[in-house]
């Protein structure tokens, strides 16, 4: 494969960047757009499904936006985090003469690098504001769709389960309550399934659509053309296996009990993952963001921190944090 050589040899002027991955729902999607990602000649790539983000190493003549079109390509949505940092052989070869006087010219480049590796204190503040907002206005909605969800689902199942509480065409107000559960409720499932299948894939969003889209649309079928619409009929609880007549049998309970808690179990995914997130961003806040670099003219210039390599030498003042220790 194509990608197996790129990752066993990358190029020396390769280019690093990571990507949010949207519409992620289980590690088999992870596994897909990596996949993809990796089929592209001169590209290694690694999906994070826990971070919803991808690291990928591309070489020169690619731009952001194949990687993206790729992604998209693949039936999810993508956006570069980080602009593309490129390591040039060059660079290699000033850090070792950093110790060594230089001349006029050689300082010149490296003063003109260094300014164009300057470090804008706000740009990573931004990135990370516009992340934390996208997430929390994603949990929010999730949880909201989940709420609706359970409030309408709750009856659905008592009325199914307890026979006490089914008065005449019960059922018909089963239907009321269970449709916007099945149809808006599980519309992120739906969403996915149908963009899983335009490309060939199957995930779990495609059981869960699948599953309560079935149990639905029988229940549609026995009520308006079965038995099950009758005035009085009567939904039994029953742990033993018994025969009945199909046609007077409906399943909304589970069209709309299945919906809604997937719902709740993806709502403590998202908040587990935003609070492990939000515990990552911190623990990274005690680290040095950027640091003060020497020139070889006795000048300074602030870097990211992540830009230091062997044979850099930086300024550490009282108070300030110490980039690296040197290993």
């Amino acid at each position: 494969m194509a990608s197996t050589a790129a990752a066993e040899t990358p190029a020396a002027n390769a280019s690093e960047a990571e990507l949010a991955i949207g519409g992620m729902t289980c590690a088999s999607c992870a596994a897909r757009v990596e996949k993809k990602l990796n089929r592209m000649d001169g590209v290694t790539a690694t999906v994070n499904y826990a971070t919803e983000k991808a690291r990928v190493t591309f070489a020169e003549g690619l731009e952001l936006s194949d990687l993206v079109a790729t992604v998209e390509k693949t039936g999810y949505t993508a956006r570069p985090v980080t602009p593309p940092k490129r390591e040039k052989p060059e660079q290699e070869q000033t850090r070792e003469q950093a110790q060594e006087p230089a001349s006029a010219d050689v300082r010149a480049e490296a003063d003109v690098r260094a300014e164009a590796e300057e470090v804008e204190p706000s740009a990573a503040t931004e990135v990370a504001d516009s992340a934390e907002a996208e997430q929390a206005a994603s949990l929010a909605a999730l949880r909201q769709r989940f709420i609706v969800s359970a409030v309408l689902s709750v009856p659905v199942v008592l009325l199914a389960m307890v026979p006490a509480l089914q008065f005449d065409n019960w059922q018909w107000l089963s239907l009321t309550l269970a449709a916007p559960v099945v149809v808006w409720g599980g519309l992120p499932f739906h969403r996915a399934t149908w963009t899983n299948l335009r490309h060939g894939a199957a995930t779990m969003d495609t059981l869960v659509s699948m599953g309560t889209l079935a149990a639905f649309g029988w229940s549609l079928w026995a009520l308006f053309l079965g038995d099950a619409g009758m005035p009085g009929m009567r939904h039994g609880f029953d742990l033993t296996v018994s025969r009945a007549d199909a046609s007077s049998t409906i399943y909304l309970e589970v069209a709309a009990g299945v919906i809604t808690f997937i719902l709740l179990g993806r709502y403590l995914e998202a908040r587990a993952k935003r609070k492990a997130g939000a515990a990552l961003r911190a623990l990274l806040h005690l680290g040095a963001k950027d640091v003060a670099v020497l020139r070889n003219d006795g000048t300074e210039v602030r870097v990211p921190a992540d830009r230091l390599a062997v044979g850099d030498r930086f300024v550490v003042r009282p108070g300030e944090k110490i980039a690296t220790d040197g290993t």
